[in-house]
């Protein structure tokens, strides 16, 4: 089951102006996830806060287009992951837009549950690796600084080791769900954003 670091079941904001299609999206992932549904992008919007880890969002919709949904998300300095759900083929207008990855309807219950998954793990993955690198920095000025004897003596720094380790084994864990090679290439594009 997924939870977040407080061990809570993360939310997804489901939009889709099918209401049918967002209840079934909903029944699919409600298992696992806290969902939210909108049926049009302003209530998406109203709909969104800090909590939402993931929007699944339809491009093609009345009033605000999923295009438009996207950016006012960005623009309002929210950072979900963001997972198109469209009946909207691809074209090379998806190369400038943030979201981390585009279903074609029909779309099936694995197909969905596997992408929502995939791409909050990415998140976790980002977050994990974002503080690996911070503590690890710390551990090094302080190696270069510090004797030996002073670093094994504070108790901070032993905290700081523990840590580490705690987080390579989470780090090495996430690498091992990283099934295809898009999966790890998109992970390290996350670093790098």
């Amino acid at each position: 089951m997924s939870t977040d670091a407080a061990g809570n079941a993360p939310v997804v904001l489901v939009v889709d102006d099918e209401p049918q299609l967002a209840e079934l999206f909903a029944t699919w992932l409600d298992d696992e996830w806290d969902v939210r549904i909108a049926h049009d992008g302003e209530e998406a919007l109203s709909r969104m806060d800090e909590a939402v880890e993931v929007v699944v969002l339809d491009r093609r919709m009345p009033g605000m287009s999923g295009d438009e949904v996207l950016d006012a998300i960005h623009d309002q300095g929210y950072d979900p992951r963001v997972i198109m759900a469209t009946a909207v083929d691809p074209d090379f207008d998806i190369i400038e837009m943030g979201f981390d990855d585009y279903l074609v309807k029909p779309v099936s219950n694995d197909e969905l549950t596997g992408t929502v998954e995939r791409v909050y793990r990415r998140s976790q993955y980002d977050e994990i690796m974002r503080e690996y690198y911070s503590l690890a920095s710390k551990r090094a000025v302080l190696e270069t600084e510090k004797s030996c004897e002073e670093l094994h003596g504070n108790e901070e720094f032993r905290e700081l080791e523990r840590r580490l380790t705690a987080l390579r084994d989470s780090v090495d864990e996430t690498v091992g769900d990283l099934r295809t090679h898009e999966d790890f290439a998109a992970a390290f594009r996350d670093l790098e954003g």
